[in-house]
């Protein structure tokens, strides 16, 4: 199945999963018997990239072996915090870095790795940047960087454009200058599958970036009192509003879910313009649009710049990567395996080779040549030179704040697009779960 946030974010606010998942389970029985443990999420491709690598590292390691251990997306999410609680961990820990990392490294259920890191600058060096942030708590870091990268992308139907003879928006005002355009050929200017909320989010995500820059919703996730009512932060609830009420959203938005992928059929079927969604996306929209990718009917962009915002347009936000984490309860022994792993094990050639076949972007850098191989290769630089370019990558809301405080954030995000709360009311419902 494509790559999607669904299968490799595991949800911790509790979003639907793809129904991809059901079919989903565990591995079966370990691949040895002692050495270290490590859990993640089951799912193809993506499980055999993650093993692949298991058993790579293996076969190079006779001495040091890692029993890997998958798990369906929800019994992951819950079993692994259970674990975690009960000081049952497994030695590596798959996760999303951010709120739930803090969490755990608060609780000194995690590895400091910083000072590794400093005694192997060699590995921090080949990873890109931006994915540190949300792997590192209060200055320190409590996990390697993993997998692949994710930003959000503004995608559009180029056999629509042509068909109304606009041009794609530079600007916020574009935007809003497009969507009667479209409306008045019978077209959605924008896909939203809004009954999944998390697709909502991405737009707050990046209209607070570009209005605000990222030290606005930094203020948010510092626990700043009433820091979701900034000035900025007023200005974007507003803004996203102002695109509702013109009718910018397909019909019926509040009831189109995204594990369905009716959002990105919309798009490629040209019943909608434009859609704001993840890097996935792409896959998707290749595997079940015909031959809409191959004969240069998707275009994508970064977001547009918002007149007289404060951001840079080379900012990013989705996922930065996933994140590695090494149980502080584990043995000297089995801590030794695992950083063994995060230095020789994790993103070698072979792994990186098959992320790019899945058509994703591996969170190492120099992998331009690999890139340019692939049947996506344009798009794969695209999503490459976003990542390793931007100078603030920011991570997914409902991975950076606390499970607590995202399902407030995604519930009051469904009211916000369904126009039934205010800027200020939405402010006033969030302020109350995050600040301090």
């Amino acid at each position: 199945m494509p790559l999607s946030r669904r299968t490799l974010l595991g949800l911790a606010a509790g979003v639907p999963v793809s129904a991809a998942l059901a079919a989903c389970g565990s591995s079966g029985p370990g691949k040895s018997g002692g050495g270290a443990t490590y859990w993640y999420i089951s799912g193809q491709p993506n499980e055999g990239v993650r093993g692949g690598a298991v058993d790579a590292f293996n076969k190079a390691h006779p001495k040091e072996q890692i029993t890997d251990t998958t798990f369906q997306n929800d019994a992951y999410k819950t079993k692994i915090k259970t674990a975690i609680g009960a000081g049952k961990a497994p030695t590596i820990i798959w996760g999303w870095g951010g709120g739930t990392l803090r969490t755990y490294a608060k609780a000194g259920q995690v590895e400091d790795l910083t000072s590794w890191f400093g005694e192997h600058p060699e590995v921090k060096k080949r990873l890109f940047p931006s994915s540190f942030a949300a792997a590192t708590v209060d200055g320190k870091i409590y996990a390697m960087p993993c997998d692949v990268v994710q930003p959000i992308v503004l995608y559009y139907n180029r056999k629509v454009f042509d068909q109304v003879g606009v041009e794609p928006p530079k600007s916020w005002d574009d935007i809003m200058a497009l969507v009667p355009r479209f409306n008045a050929k019978g077209i959605a200017p924008f896909a939203l599958g809004g009954q999944s909320r998390w697709t909502n989010m991405m737009w707050l995500e990046f209209l607070f970036d570009r209005i605000g820059g990222p030290e606005v919703f930094q203020a948010i996730t510092e626990g700043e009192k009433n820091a979701w009512s900034q000035p900025d932060a007023i200005t974007a609830l507003t803004k996203v509003q102002d695109l509702v009420k013109a009718h910018g959203f397909i019909k019926g938005f509040s009831s189109i879910t995204a594990d369905s992928n009716a959002d990105q059929a919309l798009l490629y079927s040209g019943r909608a313009a434009m859609m704001l969604h993840g890097s996935w996306s792409y896959g998707i929209q290749q595997t079940q649009g015909g031959d809409f990718v191959s004969s240069g009917g998707l275009g994508y962009m970064n977001f547009p710049p918002v007149e007289g915002g404060k951001g840079d347009p080379s900012d990013t936000v989705g996922n930065p990567a996933q994140y590695l984490s090494i149980s502080s309860k584990a043995s000297a022994e089995q801590k030794k395996i695992a950083k063994d792993f995060f230095a020789t094990g994790v993103l070698q050639e072979d792994e990186m080779k098959k992320w790019i076949d899945n058509g994703a972007v591996p969170i190492r850098l120099g992998t331009e040549k690999l890139l340019a191989a692939s049947k996506s290769a344009d798009f794969l630089k695209f999503t490459y030179d976003i990542a390793s370019k931007a100078k603030v990558f920011g991570q997914s809301w409902d991975q950076a704040l606390s499970p607590a405080a995202a399902e407030a954030l995604l519930d009051n995000i469904v009211k916000l697009f369904q126009l039934s709360i205010s800027p200020q009311g939405f402010a006033r419902n969030l302020n109350a779960v995050t600040g301090t």
